[in-house]
């Protein structure tokens, strides 16, 4: 019991420390506790598509009187946009003061995609998907349109009903409140595993290349991502920042998954404070479309592969890729190593072929252990960040 009284983030640390040091010790026992940390993640990304739908749902019905927050979420999603060309720009310039080369040998498997637009009209069919599929898939856009259009639906359904709504809407945030609870154990077993099967052997060949990719994904957490919350709201960003990388960051380090961060950004959002009506849609439209750090792998990765190949890269060229990797991050999906598989795709504008794209996604899932994991609490803690920002909008002005 004295252990539940350090607060939630000592006892993950607890966990990760633990879990570290069993991965290392009894790598076997460690390996079987993986499942923990399965588990965790599978809870997380079960109750994540209806708290979504329900909480949009109630939260138009119910309190939907005005269009600033239409506006707020318009401009949320815009800074989404900025603030992942602006992350795409870091990783160039880091690129170029710092070139990576990389060893190509062995290929990865997948299906990338072929142009943009293939990535573009992925996102617009998620949107109008059956809503059942939606919610068994895990498929957010869809959740989050039909969760919109039956929220407006409602608004003229009886008191009565709408009330039904909101208890709903509480009932699986109180679960999700449970499931968060869990974090430490989740966590601990996701270390276990990581380390008994992964261990730092894997990363010693790329660690250079390791390091400027979680470089960027820093200057971007620390520097960048608070200069907008500054311009936003003209006030210290530094507080809001921290604790969104300490409640939101953390969480999504060792899940990996973006997708399964949604319940803890969306409980993250309530404690701040921010109107439902805004935090409900951009947190899940954030899970899906917002890839500040696939925006940085993309391009880390694909000028590391032109550098080896010795390809000369322009600098329209090279402000072209950046366009490309923004566009291409809002299709990566808010699964582990999501954005892989977007490389070949950013690596076609210089002419570089299909096998040796691959080759390169292989070398990202070897490193994927770091790089995704600083990718995802990047992509989920700014989620929370820009949402915050955009909410002081009025109390700013």
């Amino acid at each position: 019991m004295r252990l539940l009284e350090f607060g939630l983030i000592p006892q993950i640390v607890i966990g990760v420390v633990l879990g570290a040091v069993l991965g290392m010790l009894l790598p076997s026992l460690a390996e079987s506790l993986g499942l923990l940390g399965q588990l965790f993640v599978a809870m997380l990304k079960a109750v994540a598509p209806l708290l979504v739908m329900l909480l949009v749902m109630s939260a138009i019905a119910n309190r939907h009187e005005s269009g600033s927050d239409g506006r707020k979420t318009f401009i949320v999603v815009a800074l989404y946009i900025v603030g992942m060309v602006s992350a795409a720009v870091v990783a160039l310039t880091l690129s170029q003061i710092f070139p990576q080369t990389i060893a190509l040998a062995a290929s990865a498997e997948g299906a990338p995609p072929v142009a943009v637009s293939a990535v573009l009209t992925d996102v617009l069919l998620k949107l109008v998907d059956n809503p059942v599929n939606a919610l068994l898939t895990g498929n957010f856009l869809g959740c989050l349109s039909w969760a919109i259009l039956l929220g407006m639906s409602f608004r003229k359904a009886p008191h009565t009903f709408r009330d039904h709504l909101q208890v709903a809407a509480d009932g699986v945030a109180t679960i999700v409140g449970y499931v968060i609870k869990l974090a430490p154990i989740g966590i601990f077993g996701l270390v276990c595993f990581t380390v008994a099967t992964v261990g730092m052997e894997a990363l010693a060949g790329y660690a250079s290349l390791a390091t400027v990719l979680v470089a960027a994904m820093l200057i971007m957490a620390l520097l960048i991502n608070p200069l907008f919350v500054f311009l936003i709201t003209r006030k210290n960003p530094y507080p809001i920042v921290i604790r969104c990388l300490e409640e939101s960051g953390i969480t999504a380090f060792f899940t990996r998954s973006s997708a399964a961060n949604i319940p803890v950004n969306l409980n993250l959002a309530k404690k701040l404070g921010i109107s439902e009506e805004l935090y409900s849609v951009t947190i899940p439209v954030g899970a899906t479309v917002n890839m500040t750090g696939a925006a940085i792998t993309i391009t880390t990765l694909t000028l590391a592969a032109t550098h080896t190949l010795g390809i000369e890269v322009s600098m329209p060229a090279a402000l072209l890729l950046c366009v490309i990797s923004a566009l291409s991050a809002c299709g990566a999906s808010g699964v582990p190593s999501g954005s892989l598989l977007l490389i070949p795709l950013a690596c076609s504008l210089f002419g570089i072929p299909l096998d040796v794209s691959m080759q390169v996604v292989a070398v990202g899932f070897i490193i994927s252990v770091i790089q995704d994991s600083a990718e995802t609490a990047l992509n989920s803690s700014t989620d929370v960040v820009y949402t915050y920002a955009v909410d002081q909008l009025g109390e700013a002005s």
